[in-house]
């Protein structure tokens, strides 16, 4: 093998440098109005991020996992209940459910999207019972069922019109975990239009930590809604449960976002669209250069969708044997997530089975993950691309030796 090119999976310092004298403005402007919690700063982002998601309120708070338990809240999730998510996401979802004080139960996922299957959510709720009020009843816990939060994945949206259909049939608000998915984007056969991340549901919540597509220089996150009172709550919930200064209508928490993380993502939001292009660039780019080897599954994008590409993830049997070659070769990659949920120790009171969700425990075995920042050179892609083809044709080698 060649001598190292050091291609890292993620590259952070680079968007930084070229960004330094922008976020140090922001920097010095805090320190000369001791503008730290709230105020201008956070209110323009707020704004300018509710502008960009097409949806009326943007409430900024601390990280993606409180925008996402803030929502949930603010949507009427409560103590007792279940939430319906997929088993292939970050723990965050379903940290966020359980601190809303209900019950995550699983979902399978589509094995083309690796998005929440809208088959296997219509097969499960079809098996559920419902109570004397009308209230959809889990087959498995006995709870009643009140949400479903998709998770739009490694930057592509959930089939939403179809999540909504069968949310509004069985009286579930449907609440958008888009921590991945800034600027993602899906057509509604219902608006008949182009629709944001975020702009479906009934709330969604964003990340904004530092290797997301709109990263801050430390945790961040906002939740986006188009609903007045949904966006009132978690304003309240996000500042100990007030609505004014002294004054507690409810027990909240300490969830603000930091004015100067705002101003920093403020920075930033102004070449999102422009680096979310680079992305997609790059990703078909590797659909280009990789669509002819066997050996790999790559991204599929459906008609419907247009995905920001957060991660550039491809499937192979050979994962582990993929890694340890592209890392020989001094090019940097990732797993998300080598474990679903379903089969974590934090969840094994829930007694679920890797045969439960047969698809997301699959392809938790195969995926891996390419070198994908918009400051990826061609140059550095096509490197990345010879040594994936590389390792391919030194395995079909291997196979034809032994066979």
């Amino acid at each position: 093998m060649s001598v190292p090119n050091n291609i890292p999976f993620l590259d952070l310092i680079t968007p930084h440098i070229e960004l330094e004298q922008e976020l140090t403005e922001v920097f010095q402007k805090a320190l000369r109005t001791a503008g730290f919690i709230g105020g201008p700063m956070v209110d323009e982002f707020e704004n300018s991020f509710a502008s960009f998601c097409d949806v009326k309120h943007a409430i900024g708070v601390n990280s993606g996992t409180d925008a996402l338990r803030f929502a949930l809240t603010a949507c009427g999730v409560k103590q007792g209940d279940v939430a319906l998510t997929v088993p292939n996401t970050f723990i965050a979802t379903t940290e966020a459910i359980s601190q809303a004080g209900a019950l995550p139960e699983f979902i399978d996922i589509d094995e083309q999207t690796y998005n929440l299957s809208v088959d296997r959510l219509r097969e499960y709720l079809e098996r559920c019972t419902r109570d004397a009020n009308g209230k959809v009843i889990s087959h498995r816990s006995g709870r009643p069922v009140t949400a479903v939060v998709p998770v739009h994945l490694y930057g592509q949206m959930a089939d939403m019109d179809s999540i909504l259909d069968l949310a509004s049939e069985y009286g579930l608000v449907v609440v958008e975990d888009a921590c991945q998915a800034h600027g993602a984007e899906y057509f509604s056969r219902k608006t008949n239009r182009w629709m944001k991340a975020g702009s479906m549901g009934m709330a969604a919540a964003f990340s904004f930590y530092p290797g997301k597509n709109l990263g801050a220089c430390g945790e961040a996150g906002a939740a986006t809604t188009n609903d007045a009172e949904v966006a009132r709550m978690i304003k309240m919930i996000r500042d100990h449960g007030q609505a004014k200064k002294y004054y507690h209508d409810i027990e909240g928490y300490n969830g603000r976002l930091d004015a100067m993380q705002a101003g920093f993502l403020q920075v930033k939001l102004s070449y999102l669209a422009k680096w979310n292009s680079r992305r997609r660039e790059l990703a078909a780019e590797y659909d280009r250069l990789l669509a002819e080897k066997d050996a790999f599954v790559c991204p599929w994008e459906p008609s419907w969708s247009r995905s920001v590409y957060h991660l550039y993830v491809i499937r192979t049997s050979d994962r582990d044997g993929m890694i340890e070659y592209l890392k020989q070769a001094g090019i940097g990659t990732g797993i998300h997530y080598p474990v679903p949920l379903h089969l974590q120790k934090a969840y094994s009171s829930l007694s679920y089975r890797p045969e439960d969700f047969p698809v997301a425990t699959r392809v938790a075995r195969e995926i891996v993950s390419l070198p994908m920042f918009p400051q990826l050179t061609n140059e550095q892609q096509a490197l990345v691309v010879d040594a994936v083809q590389m390792f391919s044709e030194r395995a079909e080698t291997e196979s034809a030796s032994i066979a």
